[in-house]
């Protein structure tokens, strides 16, 4: 194995360490959820119908942070973008920018929170309302230091970044609760930090998110691999993740620990997700595009361990939690969160395949970043909003902020 650590912080660990616990699950052994492998038809048809509800001709798009940026069918990025004149390279750095802390802020808003968009006079709410949010305080310059160019997300405007100015920006109040607010501020000082920290110097003492653009662009000139781009990502920012696992001082991540997953050393019971990362990762492709760049073998990554994709098996049938997973509220760092997740990785590369054979697709044409998009999330939010009040998890979460 290469060094242990840097292993971890990679894609083929995320599907190794998940197929462990996906294994023991096929032989029934797992102590927390039974599999049910039978169910998967009858589940990627569900995603297949819902895919086609939304998308009649087929041509989904990437699963992203740009897609929660339209409000009535209006797409507001573009709307902004088409008011300035902006070449390529610079709204691929503007895009840099805004995608890292839109996506930092979307880690589950939980069931009480909304977000009343003056625009269009429409009540948001969840990833929708996080990121009109984020979006809306980006272009007031919230996240910049600079009052002359405040469409910008900088070290200093990132680490200066006020709870007051936070919470004004996602009207939160004791009426408005946002779950997980105190860990998304010190999330997006600690991005700052890093910024400054990676990419600061004397002739830039005070460098932009979008620094890490730069970085990419010198390094891979025009094109780089999906898992090469995940682990650029986690390399210059894992140290940011305030409740990350740590080995020798060196900040993981969103990595989990289950007493069944065997490896070497250090590795032994830890599994990987970066969940975030990922998310983050692929909001960043369409970016890289506009500054000529172009993100390969996108199935390199996996799908999102999350409480929609997740949920979507558990209301399918495919997956069963056993009773005492369903009687408490748990943690994301709960031994059973961590295999539900895993699960749930390795679920949706078997939905993916199901779903490609049945439409004779290639992983090329139809990658799975598009079946999330079609797809399972929206399958998984359907299906919930089906079955429970206000949509919620079947499985009470503990949403800390920064892996949900």
């Amino acid at each position: 194995m290469k060094n242990p650590i840097d292993w971890l912080l990679s894609a083929e660990a995320i599907r190794e360490r998940s197929q462990q616990i996906y294994q023991i699950g096929l032989s029934g052994q797992l102590e927390h959820f039974s599999v049910h492998p039978d169910k998967l038809e009858a589940c990627a048809e569900f995603v297949f119908e819902t895919t086609r509800e939304n998308y009649p001709d087929l041509n989904v798009p990437f699963h992203s942070r740009w897609r929660h940026f339209t409000v009535n069918s209006e797409d507001r990025w573009k709307k902004y973008c088409s008011e300035r004149s902006l070449n390529d390279m610079e709204k691929a750095r503007i895009g840099f920018d805004i995608v890292f802390v839109s996506v930092l802020l979307d880690a589950g808003a939980g069931d009480a929170w909304t977000y009343k968009d003056n625009m269009s006079g429409e009540t948001l709410s969840r990833s929708e309302g996080l990121a009109i949010a984020s979006l809306d305080m980006f272009l007031r310059g919230d996240f910049s230091s600079d009052s002359n160019n405040p469409w910008q997300a900088d070290a200093h405007g990132l680490i200066r970044l006020s709870q007051e100015t936070l919470a004004n920006g996602f009207q939160v109040s004791d009426a408005n609760p946002l779950s997980g607010f105190d860990n998304r501020l010190e999330l997006l000082r600690r991005l700052g930090r890093q910024v400054d920290q990676r990419f600061g110097c004397a002739n830039d003492p005070n460098p932009r998110v979008s620094a890490f653009l730069e970085t990419l662009k010198n390094k891979y000139n025009a094109s780089l691999t999906a898992g090469s781009l995940l682990h650029e990502t986690l390399h210059y920012f894992v140290d940011m993740w305030p409740h990350g696992k740590i080995i020798n001082n060196q900040c993981l991540g969103d990595v989990g620990v289950h007493s069944k997953v065997k490896g070497e050393g250090l590795t032994n019971n830890l599994v990987p997700f970066h969940k975030l990362s990922q998310w983050l990762s692929y909001s960043l492709v369409e970016p890289l595009e506009w500054a000529g760049i172009s993100a390969t073998d996108l199935d390199q990554m996996t799908g999102l361990p999350e409480y929609r994709n997740g949920g979507l098996f558990i209301d399918m049938g495919v997956l069963q939690p056993k009773e005492h997973v369903l009687q408490v509220t748990h943690s994301a760092a709960a031994e059973p969160i961590v295999e539900w997740r895993a699960l749930t990785v390795c679920l949706l590369d078997e939905l993916a395949m199901i779903i490609r054979n049945n439409l004779n697709r290639t992983a090329d044409e139809l990658p799975l970043v598009k079946i999330l998009q079609g797809g399972t999330w929206t399958a998984g939010r359907k299906i919930a909003k089906q079955l429970r009040a206000n949509g919620t998890p079947p499985i009470r979460l503990n949403n800390e902020g920064t892996v949900f």
